[in-house]
């Protein structure tokens, strides 16, 4: 049985693939760096502030575990904003991608 052979290094010199790649990057970095900020603050406040997340909110909810479902919520968030990114322009980009190679006879 013949294997498609891919030629990884044309596909990765090609200006869609460097497009898609630099595209995701900076969308990815960016959230990362949100993503690691908010998580740093909530440690240090949550070492600094013990008080403070102890503070009962609702009936025996406290603030801390308000926050903490909030970290859940946010993490969802941006599974779900990542998912319709990929479906608006990720996903076209590499089809498009894709596409190019088979007419140019790259093997996927």
């Amino acid at each position: 049985m013949e294997q498609n052979k891919a030629d990884w290094s044309a596909i990765a010199r090609n200006p869609k693939f460097k497009e898609l790649r630099r595209r995701k990057e900076k969308f990815l970095f960016g959230w990362w760096i949100v993503s690691a900020v908010i998580f740093v603050i909530f440690l240090v406040v949550a070492n600094l502030g013990r008080k403070l997340y102890g503070w009962c909110v609702i009936g025996d909810i406290n603030l801390g575990y308000l926050l903490v479902l909030a970290l859940f919520v946010y993490c969802w968030f941006i599974a779900g904003y990542y998912a319709s990114w990929a479906n608006r322009f990720s996903d076209k980009m590499t089809a498009d991608l894709l596409e190019e190679l088979k007419q140019g006879g790259i093997q996927r």
